[in-house]
């Protein structure tokens, strides 16, 4: 029995980086082994296993074979005949391919350590093809390392995977938890020209990859203002919303049926089942986008509305993330001070707004209540335009 360390801890300290997660092969052991060695068994589709001290997981080394369309259609093999070497095939790019056992031996089979050397993301074998999910992780790759490129080989075969449909069969669910992890990386803006090389973007996001296609400059744009979100540390709704905040405006997409009636980014967000906390943000800002923009010549009852729609009101924070998502996006403006002041602006409006006491004006109109929801926006309006006319 023999372990070996594998796959990104193994890469990242090659390349000096920090190593965070350890995946560990164990070849020459069975399941009934491992067990008696007092390691807990927690796979599902294949045996992984918890160590009975640090409980990090020990897969047995393993093959599979492909048995239907999508990433979940494998059997998996795993004895103590299955070599190392079986077991690193199966896995996507060279770089992730490399072992190193228990006294510092570096096993490299597929020279991935020369393709770390060359900056080069380059797949395994043709079982790379067998599963899209690794369409979504080299991108996501990309956009953590933004001195690698894709092989040509790498995106030729990824182009056929996509002309194969293999991309239509990823799930929802699976495909937004890989953009949402690219979308956090240093430079997203990787991932997305990745996926639209390939062809993925135009099937999983038809309205984003259309601007590649017919607006080149506006997706160097879009894409310049991703990456500074990035650069911002922002958080992921903030990142979702810049990426998609003007989409609303012209997208030559048609929609499907489910999809009628819908904005943009709405549609976007049901179809891959975005979370609530990332739709609403994404949601508002491209609705916003606009009148948020025009906000100095809006009237105080058009700006009390505008605060209203948003929910600013009860909850501020999303506003202010709003304005922040607006702000990164005009950030490469001729004039960088503009977004700056626009938003100290809505903060201002904001705040008297919510500085309305509207217990104290339910309290004085308790004989009317029918009249309570009015005179509250009077009382906000009417805040709204003593702080216009003191900014």
């Amino acid at each position: 029995m023999q372990i070996f360390t594998v796959g990104g801890a193994v890469r990242d300290a090659l390349l000096g980086l920090p190593v965070k997660d350890r995946d560990y092969v164990v070849v020459g052991a069975t399941p009934e082994q491992m067990v008696a060695l007092g390691y807990t068994p927690v796979g599902k589709d294949f045996p992984v296993f918890l160590h009975p001290q640090t409980h990090e997981e020990y897969a047995l080394a393993r093959t599979e074979r492909k048995t239907a369309p999508g990433y979940r259609g494998f059997v998996f093999h795993a004895d103590g005949a299955v070599t190392l070497e079986e077991d690193l095939v199966r896995r996507d790019l060279t770089i992730n391919a490399m072992a190193l056992s228990a006294d510092g031996v570096l096993v490299d089979p597929f020279d991935g350590q020369a393709d770390l050397t060359r900056r080069i993301f380059r797949h395994v074998s043709d079982a790379f093809a067998e599963d899209p999910v690794r369409i979504l992780r080299v991108a996501r790759f990309a956009a953590r390392f933004a001195q690698f490129s894709v092989d040509p080989t790498t995106n030729a075969l990824m182009q056929r995977m996509v002309a194969a449909g293999e991309v239509d069969a990823l799930v929802p669910e699976r495909v937004w938890q890989e953009l949402a992890r690219g979308l956090m990386e240093a430079q997203p803006s990787r991932m997305f020209d990745v996926l639209h090389r390939c062809g993925a973007l135009a099937r999983l996001l038809p309205e984003l990859d259309c601007h590649w296609s017919d607006q080149a400059v506006h997706a160097a744009v879009r894409m310049r203002s991703l990456d500074e979100a990035a650069r911002r540390a922002t958080a992921l709704p903030i990142r979702l919303a810049v990426l998609l905040c003007n989409l609303n405006l012209a997208v030559p997409v048609v929609p499907t049926a489910k999809e009628r009636g819908k904005s943009v980014v709405d549609a976007i967000a049901a179809r891959l089942k975005i979370p609530n906390d990332c739709r609403d943000l994404a949601v508002m800002t491209a609705r916003e986008y606009q009148p948020v923009q025009h906000a100095p010549d809006l009237s105080a009852p058009e700006l009390v509305a505008l605060i209203e729609r948003c929910d600013g009101m009860r909850k501020p924070e999303r506003f202010f993330a709003m304005l922040d998502a607006i702000e990164i996006d005009r950030s490469g403006e001729s004039n960088p001070e503009a977004q700056p002041r626009l938003t100290a602006f809505l903060v201002k409006i904001l705040a008297a707004t919510r500085a309305v006491d509207a217990g104290e004006i339910a309290l004085r109109w308790q004989h009317s209540p029918a009249m309570i929801p009015q005179q509250v926006r009077t009382a906000r309006i009417d805040a709204v335009n003593l702080a216009i006319a003191t900014t």
